[in-house]
């Protein structure tokens, strides 16, 4: 969030230090193997695949099911702007709009994630890495370790590696907000 505004669907390019950051986490993925790279189809994360799976000698996909949460009108607008026209409610439910004027509900961003997570299980696929957004990434991670609250902190570039036993409908949190490419910075 280095431009100070709400990011959610805003479509921004990765900025200068993105790109160093998204170079650097090559060198955090370069010795595991991958059957399949799936990303956001928001820039900022096809663009950190594009560097990433570049360097891997991989090819991506991007997908509409892993984009951040649809925020609205609130995708780009400066916080102090965003908080005058649409200030935040006492309570929200999981079924209500994001904002008066729309954006997507609780409920519809966990059932996307569980549509991202469920054409994963179905597929070949044994090792997939997913560059997406902080948000989907908490959803998808709630629902594979059956968590209904709570949320896992992701920096940027951070990634989570998740270990998945489909035999057995389990899954194993190995590491969550990994940022070994990063251990020399601060993280936000």
């Amino acid at each position: 969030d280095d431009e100070g505004v709400h990011e959610g669907r805003y479509d921004s390019p990765l900025t200068e230090i993105g790109q160093q950051q998204a170079q650097a986490t090559y060198w955090a993925t370069h010795d595991k193997h991958f059957d399949k790279v799936i990303s956001s189809s928001l820039c900022r994360a096809s663009e950190t695949a594009a560097i990433i799976c570049q360097a891997l000698e991989l090819p991506y996909e991007t997908s509409d099911v892993w984009q951040e949460f649809d925020n609205g009108p609130l995708a780009g607008l400066a916080r102090d702007v965003a908080l005058q026209k649409y200030p935040p409610p006492a309570f929200r439910s999981r079924y209500a709009p994001f904002t008066d004027a729309g954006g997507e509900t609780q409920l519809a961003f966990r059932q996307r994630a569980q549509n991202g997570l469920s054409d994963l299980w179905q597929s070949s696929y044994n090792q997939v890495l997913i560059v997406a957004h902080g948000g989907i990434l908490n959803e998808a991670l709630k629902e594979l370790l059956g968590v209904s609250r709570g949320s896992f902190a992701f920096g940027d570039t951070a990634f989570a590696e998740v270990r998945v036993y489909r035999n057995q409908d389990h899954a194993r949190l190995l590491g969550v907000n990994l940022q070994p490419h990063l251990a020399d910075k601060p993280h936000p």
